[in-house]
């Protein structure tokens, strides 16, 4: 489980410290790394009887003829997570050794432990990723697949929640977003990674959708410091095989939410998702024969007045401009388009209009 790069570390900075050779043997007993380039990838015979007995071995001038090529010194065996992976060697007089050697023993295992949980966190993330992507066709959940989500701690069961976030950095942080995500979600059944390159997934098993709100929710406060996010939340599925049509309707809650909202769901944005081509020639003509005489203030004021349900009195007062003054400009947009704001019908042609509003391309 010990790699030569590993195993090169330990060496380096052992020495750097010690003063005394070390080796690194893997648990057959070979030389991966050393003070003594030329014993590199050699059998140490010591290392192999270590193995065999999980115990340290200490070789002396009196014993060194039963371990060929060996050298007089202290040789420990290392863990990781209660397994042997390896022997470390500490060349020289085993007597003025001994003091120093569990020392040595410690630090190896340490850095052994960092080096190994560092590499599996980031095999977990790959297997994550992949498990994502490979969802996102669409194919029936076999054998493999429930396999594989049980190695990433994710157990199927519905119902299933899928949120997409769009994720941009707003001070340094002292770890990356998915090692926050791996930190809040550690207990929880979830298969969360990074999609694109600045979009990431959180997929829920067997979570309401009180439940859902309230840990995203959770999970905004504690990273907001650091990162400026915004999440689409898809409609709820039963089957992990419609995990795209999570995906589908979760961008369209990123899509279509307020620019203020910083966590939306399908739902709330269902009816605007009807209208999806808003780019297309003919949604810009559109807006742009109807609005195209409406200066940004008239069309802040349509939208407030809308948002606030056809309601005068509270439309002034979010506005904080005088009835009178909202009654004018409302009979100004109304000589502008031709449809009148406080006419129910005309009220759901302008709404249209300004939800396929695109200022970028109306300047054009």
């Amino acid at each position: 489980m010990i790699s030569k790069q590993l195993a090169n570390q330990i060496v380096e900075q052992t020495m750097l410290r010690l003063h005394r050779n070390i080796n690194v043997m893997n648990t057959s007993g070979i030389i991966l790394a050393s003070g003594d380039q030329l014993r590199v990838e050699s059998i140490h015979e010591g290392a192999k009887m270590v193995v065999e007995s999980e115990k340290p071995l200490i070789i002396t001038e009196k014993n060194m003829h039963l371990f060929p090529k060996a050298k007089p010194g202290i040789n420990l065996p290392i863990y990781f997570q209660n397994e042997l992976v390896g022997v470390v060697g500490i060349t020289g007089d085993p007597d003025e050794l001994l003091e120093v050697a569990t020392l040595v023993q410690l630090t190896t295992e340490m850095m052994v432990h960092q080096a190994l949980i560092v590499s599996q966190s980031e095999w977990k993330r790959k297997m994550r990723e992949r498990i994502f992507e490979d969802l996102l066709t669409g194919q029936p959940i076999e054998k493999l697949m429930t396999e594989r989500l049980l190695k990433v701690s994710f157990h199927s069961e519905s119902p299933y929640y899928l949120a997409i976030l769009k994720v941009i950095p707003k001070h340094q942080a002292y770890q990356s977003f998915v090692e926050y995500l791996e930190d809040f979600y550690v207990h929880d059944s979830v298969l969360i990674g990074k999609y694109q390159s600045d979009e990431y997934f959180i997929l829920t098993s067997g979570t309401s959708e009180k439940a859902v709100k309230k840990s995203l929710s959770s999970l905004v406060k504690q990273i907001q410091k650091y990162f400026k996010v915004k999440i689409g939340v898809g409609t709820m599925i039963d089957d992990l095989s419609k995990v795209r049509h999570a995906y589908d309707t979760a961008k369209t809650a990123l899509e279509y939410s307020e620019h203020s909202q910083i966590i939306s769901f399908f739902e709330s944005v269902e009816l605007y998702s009807l209208l999806k081509k808003k780019e297309s020639p003919e949604a810009q003509q559109f807006t742009h024969r109807l609005l195209k005489d409406v200066n940004p203030k008239l069309l802040h004021t349509l939208d407030e007045f809308l948002h606030c349900n056809q309601q005068i009195s509270l439309t002034a007062e979010m506005l904080d401009i005088h009835r009178h003054t909202l009654t004018y400009r409302l009979n100004q947009i109304f000589e502008m388009t031709g449809f009148n704001p406080t006419v129910f019908q005309d009220a759901v042609v302008l709404q249209i209009a300004l939800w396929l509003y695109d200022e970028k391309k109306q300047k054009e």
